[in-house]
């Protein structure tokens, strides 16, 4: 494995934290608030996602033009600069929205920069290393960033925007490495082209839509819970909400850990059965009443949901690579996960305005997946991915 990867891995972990502070720090603002509506917790999901859709066609190709650990170091700054507009109580719907600008041209970048560092060999066993790191940031994050927005929202967001700065300042030490020269066609039009490219296999196809399902799963899971855990299980903050979805955390990092050996690129199709597992158990844990039964059903949910996205991830980034660009690639599969995200999380929303129960929409969510998994997977070839490309 390269050692160029492990400033990457710090640098993303303290992104990844500060990420994960400022939205438990936007969620203990809501709980600490009464004037606040309970949709205001999803529309915040929501106005962070906006920026992945509008912006896809753009990132990519930014992120392929120039050099990635430049792009990170750029991105940083921005999400620190949506941090300050909380901190200075700007609307938080609006400040949270340029965060989400800043993950927006991020992620891209961190993904797109895997091939260069690791290649073909070491991809799958990078990409969990970079998703078992960012699980364990999300983990700090939460529990750091709720306990201490209880405490003082205002030490909260200074805390970020300093882990922000310091992500960009540790993204230094990457290499500068550009992949390919800037097209003079319009970002529109290639974005387009690069949409109808990347979906003529069936193994893209899956990758992207596969990624978008289960991210919007990940996605509108979180918000659910916000709603599910004070009316079941009693919660009454921040920080022992966090303290629940930390199981998730756990899972999503063991699962990481182990599918490397499981599901290597030449068998993607296996990773369907984690998602068939991870839906079953989010229906299981929508009977559930009971503190240690609903942290051991997210722990299970978290393993199977990173067996499931790890792989699609590396294959993502390998077709990606050897055809319209790594950044490109993620840009495209970040525009369908977080459109899918946006309507998941939107529906969600609605939902909740019009008075749904969390536990039915638990159990809805729990339908979807299963189904749309099966869906996605009738054309997926049981072998092979280089002749895919």
């Amino acid at each position: 494995m390269n050692k160029q990867i492990y400033p990457l891995l710090l640098a993303q972990f303290l992104s990844a934290f500060a990420d994960n502070a400022i939205l438990f720090t936007v969620i203990a603002m809501v709980m600490h608030s009464h004037d606040l509506p309970t949709w205001y917790v999803p529309a915040l999901q929501s106005a962070f996602l906006v920026a992945f859709v509008v912006l896809a066609p753009w990132v990519g190709g930014f992120a392929d033009n120039h050099a990635k650990s430049r792009v990170l170091i750029i991105a940083n700054l921005i999400k620190a600069v949506g941090a300050g507009l909380l901190l200075c109580k700007v609307e938080p719907l609006m400040a949270y929205c340029i965060v989400g600008v800043g993950a927006a041209i991020y992620s891209p970048a961190k993904y797109g920069i895997l091939p260069e560092l690791a290649g073909h060999e070491f991809l799958v066993k990078a990409n969990s290393w970079i998703e078992g790191s960012t699980i364990l940031a999300i983990l700090l994050g939460m529990v750091v960033g709720a306990k201490l927005a209880d405490y003082s929202v205002t030490m909260a967001l200074t805390l970020t925007i300093a882990l922000f700065v310091a992500s960009a300042c540790i993204t230094l030490f990457l290499p500068v490495r550009i992949a390919k020269a800037e097209s003079g066609s319009s970002k529109l039009v290639e974005f387009g082209i690069q949409i109808g490219q990347f979906f003529t296999t069936p193994r893209s196809r899956f990758a992207i839509l596969g990624a978008s399902l289960f991210w919007a799963s990940a996605a509108t899971l979180r918000v659910i819970i916000v709603a599910w855990a004070p009316l079941i299980l009693l919660s009454k903050n921040a920080t022992e909400i966090a303290q629940l979805t930390l199981f998730l955390a756990i899972g999503i990092i063991i699962g990481s850990a182990i599918v490397p050996r499981l599901i290597p690129l030449e068998h993607l199709r296996r990773s369907r059965i984690p998602a068939y597992i991870m839906a079953v158990f989010i229906g299981i844990l929508s009977f559930t009443d009971s503190l240690l039964a609903a942290r051991c059903m997210l722990l299970v949910i978290g393993m199977m949901g990173g067996m499931f996205i790890v792989p699609i991830n590396a294959a993502l980034q390998e077709l990606g690579q050897q055809s319209i660009g790594s950044g490109s690639a993620v840009a495209l599969q970040n525009f369908f996960q977080n459109l899918a995200m946006l309507v998941a999380v939107g529906a969600y929303t609605y939902a909740t305005a019009q008075q749904a129960d969390p536990v039915m929409s638990m159990q809805t969510l729990a339908g979807l997946l299963f189904i749309l998994t099966f869906l996605l997977s009738i054309k997926l070839p049981k072998r092979g991915l280089k002749q895919q490309i």
